[in-house]
C-alpha cells in the first residue's frame, strides 16, 4: 500500500517554496547553514528561516510569487543558532539528532510514482493517489472524470466528483508528505528545506540510496555534533548527498517527488 502525491500538492508546494529558499542560499554561500518552514494557505505564504546566509526578503518573495502567483508573503529570517553553528565550525560534523532507515523501493511503490508522474505531465494541478493491490484510486483536480476513466478503467477516480485543488482549498506545511517523499524508509526527519550538514537531509538519502544498492534495510542513528556514520566519515556522506541533489538539479527539484 503507498500514497503518492504530485508537485502541486499543496503540502509539496511548500516543500518546493522551502526548496527553492535552500537553493537561493546555496548560490550566496556553499557552506551554508540553514532551516526552513512553510505554511502556506487561503492567500498567505508563512515562511520562517533560520540561517547563516545572508538572503534578501525580496528575493524570496519572488520566489514564492515564482511557485504560488499571487499570494501575499509573510517572512521571518533571523540567525542561525549560535550552537548549531558552532557544531560545524572546525569540520562537517552531524548537525542533528535522529534515527534512519533505507528501504528498497517496491514495484508497488515504482509502478504508483510511475502514474503519478504521468497523470502530472498531462494535467498539472494538485492531486493524490493510492495503491494498494489492484486498487488504484486517483484523486486528481481540473480533469475530468470521464477523461481519466479512458486512460485507467480499473481506477477508483474522483470519489466525490471533478474538484479544483491548490493552496485555496487546503493548507500546506514543509516536510507533511513524507510517506509520499520516502515510502516505508519514512522516521522522523524530513527531506526538504534544510542544508546538507542537517542529517535529516543527507543521512535520509544515504540510507535510502545504501538500500538500494544492497537491497536490504539500512538503520543507523547518529548524535549531533558525530564526526563518523555507518564507519563513513560525515563529510563523505554529505558529499553523496550533494551529489544527489545536484542530479536532481538542486533542493526546488528534489521537492517535487521526493526520494521516488
Amino acid at each position: 500500500m503507498y500514497e503518492k502525491v504530485n508537485p502541486c500538492h499543496p503540502d509539496k508546494v511548500a516543500d518546493r517554496i522551502a526548496g527553492a529558499i535552500v537553493d537561493l542560499a546555496y548560490a550566496d554561500n556553499n557552506n551554508l547553514k540553514i532551516a526552513v518552514e512553510v505554511l502556506i494557505g487561503h492567500g498567505v505564504c508563512h515562511t520562517i528561516i533560520e540561517t547563516s546566509a545572508m538572503l534578501d526578503e525580496r528575493d524570496i518573495a519572488d520566489v514564492i510569487f515564482r511557485i504560488t502567483g499571487d499570494i501575499t508573503p509573510d517572512i521571518v529570517i533571523v540567525p542561525q543558532d549560535v550552537h548549531l553553528a558552532n557544531n560545524q565550525k572546525e569540520q562537517i560534523r552531524c548537525g542533528d539528532n535522529g534515527i534512519f532507515k533505507g528501504m528498497p523501493v517496491t514495484e508497488e511503490q515504482k509502478k504508483l510514482s510511475a502514474v503519478a508522474r504521468d497523470i502530472f505531465e498531462k494535467y498539472p494541478f494538485d492531486g493524490k493517489y493510492i495503491l494498494n493491490g489492484d486498487r488504484l484510486i486517483i484523486c486528481q483536480s481540473n480533469a475530468g472524470t470521464d477523461e481519466l476513466r479512458a486512460i485507467y478503467p480499473n481506477a477508483e477516480i474522483n470519489p466525490i466528483g471533478d474538484w479544483t485543488g491548490g493552496t485555496n482549498v487546503d493548507t500546506g506545511a514543509t516536510n507533511r508528505k513524507l510517506g509520499s517523499d520516502m515510502a516505508d524508509s519514512v522516521t522522523g526527519g524530513g527531506l526538504h528545506g534544510k542544508d546538507l550538514s542537517k542529517a535529516d537531509v543527507s543521512v535520509n538519502i544515504y540510507a535510502f540510496l545504501k538500500a538500494q544498492e544492497t537491497g536490504m534495510p539500512t538503520e543507523l542513528c547518529c548524535a549531533i555534533g558525530d564526526d563518523r556514520i555507518d564507519g563513513r566519515p560525515y563529510a563523505e556522506i554529505v558529499e553523496m548527498a550533494r551529489h544527489y541533489i545536484d542530479a536532481c538539479g538542486g533542493f526546488e527539484k528534489f521537492a517535487e517527488w521526493g526520494l521516488l
